[in-house]
């Protein structure tokens, strides 16, 4: 009795939500590449848009949302955690492993070391934000994989708010993106960092502006699989069949759940999250 009570535990556990979060929408271009990656495993999504964006906070306001938040995902039964948000792993990351020991916690980093192995010019820039190209994660990012390519940063101010808007397409959002994209290209760059979760949802006008030789490199489904292996090392991986996400947003759940269609390409019941 004792061995299938244990069972039967281990397969509930197994069947438990991922919880990921992210300061607003963000995140999830995360959320689809687990999607892709692990269609049994149900999914339960924060949006922080009462508080975006992340960037322009001071790291302990950002290390007090992490952990208000990985509290309430914790309490709704989430088996593993993803901070879908580079700014966010940068301030929190570490007080949340330190606080969650035992509970796999995956966070976000440029793509600095696959976009060092994958530029021929030798030359790589980074879109992201500022609070991710001033943190000291990102320095030891280069020191560590980028010693022998030329990294060229460039902060994007201004595009996580287009998007949470759900502009992916406007002349306003095409003229800002060329802004920082063209110094880049100028520079000899034929590799480009999206170093922020939100940039993926550009991809497609990014590809209208580049050449087709550059490379777009962003850590979506590289964190999919580190969420994988982390299941998997913990005999959690749900056999499915998933249940419907569910979202949580700290702004007005309606423009979230207007918006969903074309970043998730699916409607979803979204709640409020007031912490």
């Amino acid at each position: 009795m004792i061995r299938g009570a244990a069972s039967v535990v281990a397969a509930s556990m197994s069947e438990a939500p991922v919880g990921v979060f992210d300061s607003g929408v963000g995140g999830l271009s995360v959320l689809g590449e687990i999607r892709r990656l692990l269609p049994n495993e149900s999914l339960l999504y924060v949006a922080d848009c009462g508080h975006i964006p992340y960037g322009e906070k001071t790291p302990e306001f950002i290390r007090q949302r992490c952990a208000i938040i990985a509290d309430f995902l914790h309490h709704q039964g989430a088996k593993a955690l993803v901070v879908a948000c580079n700014t966010a792993t940068v301030a929190g990351v570490a007080d949340l492993r330190r606080d969650y020991p035992h509970w796999p916690i995956v966070g976000m980093e440029p793509a600095v070391k696959p976009a060092a192995a994958a530029t021929r010019s030798g030359i790589v820039g980074v879109l992201a934000t500022t609070g991710t190209l001033q943190s000291a994660k990102f320095a030891a990012l280069l020191d560590r994989f980028a010693t022998d390519v030329q990294v060229i940063t460039q902060p994007c101010p201004g595009l996580v708010e287009l998007i949470e808007a759900g502009d992916l397409d406007s002349p306003a959002l095409r003229q800002l993106l060329l802004s920082y994209v063209e110094p880049l290209l100028a520079a000899g760059c034929d590799t480009l960092i999206l170093g922020c979760t939100h940039y993926p949802f550009l991809k497609p006008l990014l590809k209208q502006m580049v050449p087709a030789h550059i490379s777009l490199i962003d850590t979506g489904a590289a964190v999919a699989r580190q969420l994988q292996r982390l299941l998997a090392e913990r005999r959690l991986l749900a056999a499915g069949p998933a249940s419907e996400t569910r979202f949580w947003s700290s702004a007005d759940p309606i423009h979230l759940r207007n918006i969903l269609p074309a970043l998730w390409n699916s409607s979803g019941i979204v709640r409020s999250f007031s912490l």
